[in-house]
């Protein structure tokens, strides 16, 4: 019985040592599945996803209940920290999720009755696009991705100019760059372009940044373009778990990155490249002549051979390049131009856009050229310009599928309606579109329209030479930010140059690589520089537009991409322009003079902005702002059309374009 009771309690301590050893293996197994498990989801679902494109660095927080880009304390970065290359990124969304407040789809959009009061706003919150952010092969990322099902953009078939250039940047391609860890949120993009060029050589009685030399920058400039440096970079693997609250725990590693060189094209180049494209462009040849080649080869002779004006009681002819050729160009304008709308296209993509935010130059453009009856003719015969009226905005709207990263279907779709006015009309064929145009404020609308409306002259707000913008042939659209499509000149104007107390004003989202460079020397830096993030309302605090009405200069930083409606803004509450934004083509190139009453400042001078803009004489700003003033008038949208005004101007830069190219 003994023995017998013994052999079965062996047998129950075996079972339970089985069982036991059975449960451990279990929860080992378990543990290895929700960890694999942790994983995959960290990589899937993580709220703040990160794509870019063009070997750039960017990082969107993962908070939940936050659209905005986390940025990093300045106190915390270093100043190489802020070096990288540059990205190239369209404006305002990220997979379906806007980076700026007020955006959503058709449904959610203001509508154009809303006359609430949003003149204070930051303009780019107003009305964003659905846009994403590509990531190429050659991206390392502080962050985590949803996936790797991002789509790779194809870089431009184009390059810029190679230009005669005698002085070199302090910084060559090649640099390893250190992004070290912080205990606050890393930097939304911590991106600079590697060794832009100054091709600045003759800069004259103009201002621009180029007009300073180096030894006038800080410790912290210098540091930033020494060549013997080599600073290195850490960079998150897209593997690695991001604590919301902090990075200084995620492990990381030194990468060497190359560069490409990037060339920076200067405004006084711009000025001779616009010129040379005159003398260079070979016109395409019709496949049949008509009576309107031989009408504008007149009207280009008599615009070249316009008698001189040196003064005029409406104008300062100071502010135009060759105000007696703009004068009388316009006024044949007025006499002769006809332009054929195409009815065809369905709605909203076609014949009816935005008329409020800031991509309301292509709807108000619209509106008010299909109801003039001065330029519109119905007779394709007798037509100069074809409109191709579409919106840009609607189409992205309309067509762009969230998340997709594509936006085939939107270029398919534009190729389409070309098909079908190529199909049904002799007049695209006779030119393969030359004597067509299209005005489209959108950032994608380059990248949409070069291949399949390449002969086109095209009105564009995004007017990056990297992009494939062309002098003599495309045009560089205003973009201007309408509040009040009722009003659109509410709160018009500013303080007298005596009372602008303020040196200079900047208020905006951390979009793009510059604007955190541009926070990071300069917010809460010193009392004469109001640089800012965003602005919020409070009682007693002066209000964005107050600002800009009070600031001797208005800082127009780019964003994702090279325009802003900051330029157009500045001058319409009369504060002088202050441009840094490398290779952007400001509107109506081909006539004003734009040295004349703004300031154009390169990328890599950020850290001696306000050494550029003191070392301005107080009377050359007093005639600057006075310009601003007069120029105004060619910025101004109203109700109907005014001489001289926004529209006006528009129709005369395609025209201009379209007789020069006869």
């Amino acid at each position: 019985m003994g023995i017998e009771f013994g052999y079965m309690s062996l047998v129950r301590v075996k079972s339970v040592l089985l069982m036991a050893g059975a449960t451990f293996a279990l929860v080992l197994f378990a543990q290895l599945l929700e960890l694999q498990g942790f994983k995959s989801l960290s990589s899937l679902f993580s709220a703040g996803k990160i794509e870019l494109r063009q070997d750039s660095f960017i990082y969107h927080n993962s908070s939940s209940n936050s659209t905005y880009p986390s940025v990093l304390d300045a106190a915390n970065i270093n100043v190489a920290d802020l070096v990288s290359t540059v990205a190239e990124v369209s404006d305002e969304m990220v997979n379906g999720v806007s980076n700026v407040k007020g955006d959503s789809y058709p449904e959610n959009i203001k509508k154009f009755g809303d006359t609430s009061n949003d003149d204070d706003l930051d303009p780019e919150d107003e009305l964003p696009s659905n846009d994403e952010l590509e990531l190429n092969n050659n991206t390392q990322v502080l962050g985590v991705s949803k996936d790797n099902s991002s789509k790779q953009e194809n870089p431009p078939e184009f390059e810029l100019p190679v230009l005669n250039d005698t002085s070199k940047s302090d910084f060559s391609p090649g640099h390893d760059i250190v992004i070290g860890p912080a205990a606050s949120p890393p930097l939304n993009l911590l991106s600079l372009t590697n060794s832009p060029e100054n091709l600045e050589t003759n800069p004259g009685n103009d201002v621009n940044s180029t007009a300073l030399s180096t030894s006038r920058m800080g410790k912290d400039a210098e540091d930033l373009f020494t060549k013997n440096e080599s600073p290195k970079i850490q960079k998150v693997g897209l593997s690695n778990a991001v604590n919301d609250s902090s990075v200084s725990s995620i492990p990381a590693t030194k990468e060497r990155v190359k560069e490409p060189k990037r060339m920076v094209v200067s405004i006084s180049n711009m000025n001779d490249m616009l010129l040379s494209s005159y003398a260079s462009y070979k016109a395409v040849k019709p496949r049949w002549s008509s009576a309107v080649d031989r009408e504008l080869r007149n009207v280009k002779s008599m615009i070249e051979n316009a008698a001189t004006i040196e003064k005029d009681s409406q104008f300062d002819v100071s502010l135009y390049r060759n105000f007696s050729a703009f004068k009388r160009s316009y006024e044949l304008m007025e006499q002769i131009l006809k332009v054929y709308v195409y009815a065809e296209g369905e709605r909203p993509i076609f014949h009816q856009p935005p008329l409020k935010g800031i991509y309301a130059s292509e709807g108000w453009f619209m509106k008010q050229l299909k109801s003039n009856k001065r330029f519109l003719t119905k007779n394709m015969n007798k037509a100069h310009l074809f409109y191709l009226p579409f919106s840009s905005r609607e189409l992205e709207i309309a067509l762009y599928v969230p998340n997709s990263h594509s936006r085939d279907n939107l270029i398919r779709r534009l190729s389409d309606y070309v098909n079908t006015v190529k199909a049904k009309y002799d007049s695209w064929n006779r030119t393969d579109g030359a004597d067509h145009f299209l005005v489209a404020c959108h950032d994608w609308a380059p990248a949409e329209t070069r291949k399949i409306m390449a002969n086109c002259i095209r009105s564009l707000c995004n007017t990056d030479l990297k992009e494939g913008f062309q002098f003599g042939k495309d045009v560089a659209l205003p973009e201007t930010y309408v509040r009040s499509p009722q009003n659109p000149l509410r709160q018009l104007g500013g303080k007298p140059y005596s009372q602008r107390r303020i040196l200079a004003f900047f208020a905006g989202n951390m979009h793009g690589y510059l604007r955190p460079i541009l926070l990071n020397y300069w917010e809460n830096k010193d009392p004469d520089m109001k640089i800012f993030s965003l602005l919020r309302k409070a009682k007693g605090e002066m209000t964005y537009a107050q600002y800009m009405k009070s600031s001797k200069y208005c800082i127009c930083a780019k964003g994702y991409e090279v325009n802003s409606p900051r330029v157009v803004e500045a001058i319409f509450y009369e504060c002088v322009p202050v441009i840094i934004s490398d290779n952007f083509v400001p509107p109506f190139f081909e006539t004003l003079n734009w040295e004349s009453f703004a300031v154009f400042v390169l990328e890599k001078d950020i850290p001696n902005l306000k050494s550029i803009l003191l070392s301005i004489p107080k009377t050359r700003y007093r005639l600057m702002q006075q310009r601003v003033k007069r120029v105004q008038q060619h910025f101004l949208w109203h109700s109907r059309p005014v001489k001289y005004d926004v529209f006006n101007m528009i129709l005369h830069s395609i025209w201009h374009n379209r007789v020069f190219r006869t």
